[in-house]
Order: structure tokens, then C-alpha cells, then sequence
């Protein structure tokens, strides 16, 4: 029997993060977005209540809420912020997805304990400037000299890499020739402030301007052989079993993103007087109104059932990649309306729908962009749109 009712557990989850996004996070969006500043403090506070440690076992410090429970959680503070859910969302799926999934007893262990609660972050070292949707095309390699992986590289766009509680990165780095000829991908653990490893900010993004984005460099970085993450050569495969689970947080955070832009296009037409009544009861103004609902409702149903699909164990790969495409797609449209309902006044920076425009546009890039999104689903129809 279907039953679409959240459990009790989930709905109070729902109020407790949208309560905080609302009373901590919000009156400090705006600056932080306008200063480029990423809060330590607030993500501590994330930490805290168990958003980034939501998906990991209690025995290694974690919330273990569930996947379910921390798509609600990112969709919250997404609804507030992007650059927030991106911390979480990286940070969560990213960050500490690969150890968990991957590392052995030791490595799990030692990280995530401290990645689950906040004190420190990890990142996800897989694009490079000449290596986006084609991640086979990487550079960096990782040759080993005798117990030790020697690194040489670089990645950008990485987020959470660069901080001050940045902790590790997990490097994707070739680490050889296969028997078929082709390029052996492995990933390694790379602890920050190892030297030959540096990690430099970004700034001047156009989005998410309050989280965390780093270029790294890496010049004969030497970490042990024991740094390597799983098996050797399984690198790729670790690759998109993370980004399957990561785009579930970004369908999370295109989900939040149009939920908020609604909300305040929803508010601003009941409020915004011409012609000597409310703006949204003029058809064009509620018909965008009516659409939006619609698509969000439609969003939420299925970014849900991808992440009920993970939390029980069942393929999810297709719904996960429909999710993202369709939530970032959404998100986009309901922004672009938002801001139309608000006329001059949603270009401006006072007014969140202006900052809801900028960080939407990320969504349908990041983690796979929705063209690779499609060709993800394709394949799992069956298909093989690529030309040989």
C-alpha cells in the first residue's frame, strides 16, 4: 500500500533545520554571499546538528538519519541558501561518501568521526581545467616509489578544499596503464597541508559565494601507499557510485532553491500592488504561480522516491540522474519566474530571489551536467547515444 506521509521523525527533522536555516542562517546569507565569506561557524553549527554526518553509522560519530531524512535537511537549507547546502551537500556525498563506502577500518576511523560533526572538512579531487564530464581525460597521475604515492596534478572547482577546516581531499589520479591499454584510475587520500599540496581559493564566483571552492596543486605530494582508497584501479567505479549518491543532494538543493523562490514570488505577489490590485491575481502572474507549485510538487516526488530507493537498497542510479536533471530544471524555471514577478526589485541584491537566480545556475553544471544527466538515463534505458 502507498502511504506518501513522512513518519513522524522526518517532519520534525523538516522543522528543526528549517527553523535554523531561518533564524541562523538567513540573516546572515546576504553578507556572507556580498563578502565571499565562508562561515566556519555556521558549519560547525551544521555539524552539530547532524546534517553532515546525516547518512554515516553512529559507531564512526554519525547522525545516521538516513538518506531520506538528509535530502529534507539539504532541501531546508537549500530553500534559505545554496551556499550552505552546498557545504552540507559536498561535504555529505562528497566528502565523506567515499570514505565511508570505500576506505577500510583504519581510514574510517580516523576520518569520520571528525568530518561527520563538522570539525573538519573533506573534499572530492575529481575535476580538472581540461577534464570536466570526460573524467578519464585527467592528468594528474600518482606513480609509486616504493611505499609511497608520489603525486603531480591539479584540480579545480573543488569545493570545501580550501578552507581553514579543510582536512583531506580524495584525489582521483592515474596510477597506470591497465592490461587493456587504457588509463588505471585509483583514488588516494591526500591530508592537507601535506607538502607538495596546496589548495588555493576561488573567488569571484557568481554563485554559492559563501561556501568553499579551491584550485589544487599538487608537486611530487608524497603520501603513503596505505592512503589509497579501496583497490587499485577502482577509482572510476568509486567515481560514479559518488556522484549517484551526490545527486541526490543536488536535486536536494535545486528542490530547496525553488521552493524559496516560490515562497518569495508567492508573498511578493500578494504584497506588490498595481493597477489597484494584488499583482498575483492578475492571470499571467498566477498562472506562473499555479505552474511552479506544480513542478515542485511533481520535483518532490521524485527526488523522494530516488532517495527511498537508496535508503532501501535498490537500484537508483536512473531515478538519482532524473532527479537531479529535473529538479535543477525546475529550479531554473521557477527562479527565472520569481524574479519576473518581482520586476526591477528581483535584480537587486536586498531581495533573495537575486541571489536564488545566481545559485541555480550551478545546478545544472555541477556533479554531471544535465546533458551528461540525460546520457546517464539513456544508458539505463538502454540506450547508447554516443557515437563510436
Amino acid at each position: 500500500m502507498l502511504n506518501f506521509e513522512l513518519p513522524a521523525e522526518h517532519r520534525i527533522l523538516r522543522e528543526q533545520v528549517r527553523n535554523f536555516a531561518e533564524s541562523e542562517i538567513a540573516p546572515r546569507a546576504e553578507e556572507l554571499d556580498e563578502n565571499e565569506e565562508f562561515s566556519i561557524e555556521m558549519t560547525r553549527k551544521m555539524g552539530d546538528m547532524g546534517l553532515l554526518g546525516a547518512t554515516v553509522p553512529e559507531e564512526y560519530g554519525g547522525s545516521n538519519l538516513g538518506y531520506l531524512a538528509y535530502v529534507i535537511a539539504v532541501e531546508e537549507v537549500a530553500r534559505v541558501d545554496g551556499s550552505h547546502a552546498a557545504t552540507i551537500a559536498a561535504g555529505a556525498s562528497l566528502g565523506i561518501g567515499p570514505i565511508m563506502y570505500f576506505g577500510n577500518e583504519e581510514q574510517k576511523r580516523e576520518w569520520l568521526p571528525r568530518l561527520a560533526t563538522g570539525e573538519m572538512l573533506a573534499s572530492f579531487g575529481l575535476t580538472e581545467p581540461n577534464a570536466g564530464s570526460d573524467s578519464q581525460a585527467s592528468k594528474t597521475n600518482a606513480v609509486l616509489d616504493g611505499d609511497q604515492w608520489v603525486i603531480n596534478g591539479s584540480k579545480i572547482f573543488i569545493t570545501n578544499s580550501a578552507s581553514e577546516i579543510s582536512g583531506v581531499c580524495i584525489v582521483q589520479a592515474m596510477t597506470g596503464k591497465r592490461s587493456d591499454g587504457k588509463q588505471e584510475v585509483s583514488c588516494i587520500l591526500v591530508p592537507n597541508g601535506t607538502p607538495g599540496f596546496k589548495a588555493v581559493p576561488m573567488k569571484k564566483k557568481m554563485m554559492w559565494r559563501a561556501s568553499n571552492t579551491g584550485e589544487l596543486y599538487f608537486e611530487d605530494c608524497r603520501v603513503p601507499y596505505e592512503n589509497l582508497l579501496g583497490s587499485r584501479g577502482e577509482g572510476f567505479k568509486q567515481m560514479m557510485m559518488t556522484l549517484d549518491n551526490g545527486r541526490l543532494s543536488i536535486g536536494a538543493m535545486g528542490l530547496g532553491c525553488a521552493q524559496g523562490a516560490f515562497e518569495a514570488a508567492l508573498k511578493y505577489s500578494k504584497e506588490r500592488e498595481q493597477f489597484g490590485r494584488p499583482i498575483g491575481n492578475f492571470q499571467a502572474n498566477s498562472f506562473k504561480l499555479a505552474e511552479a507549485a506544480t513542478k515542485i510538487e511533481a520535483a518532490r516526488l521524485l527526488l523522494y522516491k530516488a532517495a527511498w530507493l537508496r535508503e532501501n537498497g535498490q537500484p537508483f542510479t536512473k531515478l538519482a540522474a532524473m532527479a537531479k536533471y529535473y529538479c535543477s530544471a525546475v529550479a531554473r524555471d521557477v527562479v527565472y519566474d520569481a524574479v519576473q514577478i518581482h520586476g526591477g526589485y528581483g535584480l537587486m541584491k536586498e531581495y533573495a530571489v537575486e541571489r536564488f537566480y545566481r545559485d541555480q545556475r550551478l545546478l545544472e553544471i555541477g556533479e554531471g551536467t544535465s546533458e551528461i544527466q540525460k546520457l546517464v538515463i539513456a544508458r539505463q534505458l538502454g540506450l547508447d547515444p554516443i557515437y563510436k
